[in-house]
């Protein structure tokens, strides 16, 4: 009897976690809302939440809270701080927390993208104070279209224009560009790639030098729901104040239909 239970509740286990539906893989039952750093056209559907934790280096620690309100339409609140996970007294990112806005203005079409407008604060990594800016810079300001194509599972290529409006005090704000893909592999798993041109942050002597950023990312379906995930950031060695390797970050992920 024993045995049989104990075949029952493994069974149960591997049946979850094949049919598992978050945000990777061919059988992704919620959209991206971000690749890595970059803003897709993905929004969060009417009544469902969403929570996004992502640790980076410095023991950086980023929280968001996504919730679809209405058709089309989803909102949210993010906030995290440096030196969060370690020891020592940690650095919290300065009030108020970051917010998001989405609004989908148009469908994806068998022609035609998907195109989303949306605002959103919260930039990640090490926040400088004088400058008033993040190491990576929130989108502020975006427009981001998304395709969708049928090859070997899915191929979605993504593309974002953006406009950090309160991150100009370091004298480098211009208009910038973002690129990237998925590809599913299976059921649950996902490959992400991103190119941010930075060409908001490539003119000063202490941030970017100008390759852009290029990040690359894993993610898998663990269970309805939750998406874990693995990012390689800055594999151009682009920044200037710590220029010796790519970053590495964790990300876990939950959505919920309310």
């Amino acid at each position: 009897m024993k045995n049989l239970i104990g075949v029952i509740l493994i069974i149960t286990v591997f049946a979850n976690f094949t049919i598992a539906q978050g945000t990777a893989g061919e059988n992704a039952k919620y959209e991206y809302r971000y690749l890595i750093d970059m803003p897709s056209a993905g929004i969060m559907e009417r009544g469902s939440v969403g929570i996004t934790t992502e640790l980076l280096p410095f023991g950086t620690l980023i929280a968001k809270v996504e919730a679809g309100i209405f058709n089309d339409i989803s909102i949210g609140l993010s906030y995290g701080g440096n030196n969060i996970i370690g020891s020592g007294k940690p650095d919290w990112y300065p009030f108020p927390p970051g917010v998001n806005l989405r609004v989908r203005v148009m469908d994806e079409t068998i022609l035609l993208p998907s195109l989303t407008l949306g605002f959103d604060t919260q930039g990640k990594g090490e926040y400088f104070k004088d400058e008033k800016r993040f190491a990576i810079k929130a989108p502020g300001i975006f427009a981001a279209a998304s395709k969708n194509f049928s090859m070997l599972g899915y191929l979605s290529l993504h593309g974002a224009i953006n406009y950090s409006v309160l991150e100009d005090k370091d004298g480098d704000n211009f208009v910038n560009i973002m690129v990237g893909l998925e590809k599913t592999l299976g059921s649950s798993f996902s490959v992400l790639f991103e190119y941010n041109f930075a060409f908001n942050d490539n003119s000063t002597n202490r941030y970017g030098k100008g390759k852009g950023y290029m990040n690359f990312g894993i993610r898998w379906s663990i269970a309805p729901g939750v998406t874990a995930g693995f990012d390689l950031r800055d594999l151009l060695e682009n920044k200037r104040w710590n220029p010796t390797s790519a970053d590495r970050a964790l990300v876990l992920e939950f959505v919920q239909k309310i």
